[in-house]
């Protein structure tokens, strides 16, 4: 007995994979040209070096539209991260530094701080105590408004420096500044992938292999949810840092106290 496939949405048809016999065809200018063979649609399409689209499959015959279909991806790509962007989705990201950290160190966690700011994360700056540094909190204070000072222009201390337990933390939120080059950096970033597709589409001539453009996009989501994992890992490295630390000192924060 044959198992059914699991279904993929692989998107509209395009060019070759639209394989019925007519179409109702709506030409470049959104005008309705009516019932023609389908190998005609398509070499209307050619051409105008665009694409026939199959914009309503369900209909009888199936209705196709004239268009360049790489920028009609990218338009809808833009048109989600904007409706995403309108439901404010707050991400907050940890930096954690110690009372003790030297002047390299606190130059890679400032970075780091930085280039979550500019992705429009909002940031909490952990300094860690163990046992006796607790008695220094001006030095772990002295750390958190520098850093504050240093990163006025991207970031507004939401809530200022407090201790919770054993650290003391500050949260600062992105500025208009901040989210403005984020959306600048992502506009680069669809133009360049817009423009690399451009160019595979001509090496490889027009619409040859529609089906390899479907797995460039898949790459181009898999490289944003890389980055985004990538910054999972630092996050994790802290959390390993803080761990070797804790170990090598071989000491534990109440037992300190008590000594």
């Amino acid at each position: 007995m044959m198992m059914d496939r699991p279904a993929t949405d692989r998107g509209p048809r395009v060019n070759e994979r639209i394989r019925v016999r007519e179409v109702r065809l709506i030409d470049a200018n959104n005008d309705q040209v009516g019932v023609v063979a389908t190998d005609v649609a398509l070499a209307r399409a050619r051409e105008q070096g665009l694409d026939l689209v199959e914009v309503a499959e369900k209909s009888r015959p199936p209705v196709c539209k004239i268009m360049d279909y790489g920028k009609y991806k990218y338009e809808l790509k833009l048109k989600k991260r904007q409706n995403a962007k309108k439901q404010h989705k707050v991400v907050l990201k940890e930096v954690r530094i110690r009372p003790k950290t030297g002047e390299h160190d606190y130059q890679v966690k400032l970075k780091k701080a930085r280039s979550f700011l500019l992705k429009g994360f909002k940031v909490q700056v952990n300094v860690l105590f163990r046992g006796r540094e607790r008695a220094h909190t001006e030095i772990a204070k002295h750390h958190l408004d520098r850093m504050a000072e240093e990163l006025v222009e991207l970031g507004k201390v939401e809530v200022p420096a407090k201790m919770e337990g054993y650290r003391m933390i500050m949260v600062m939120s992105p500025t208009p500044k901040a989210m403005a080059e984020k959306d600048r950096r992502e506009r680069a970033q669809e133009e360049e992938k817009a423009a690399q597709k451009a160019r595979r589409k001509a090496r490889r001539g027009h619409g040859e292999d529609d089906e390899d453009e479907d797995e460039d996009e898949d790459l181009d989501e898999a490289g944003d949810d890389l980055d985004e994992s990538g910054d999972d890992l630092d996050e994790s490295g802290d959390d390993l840092d803080e761990s070797g630390d804790e170990l090598s000192d071989g000491e534990d924060p109440e037992a300190s106290d008590e000594s």
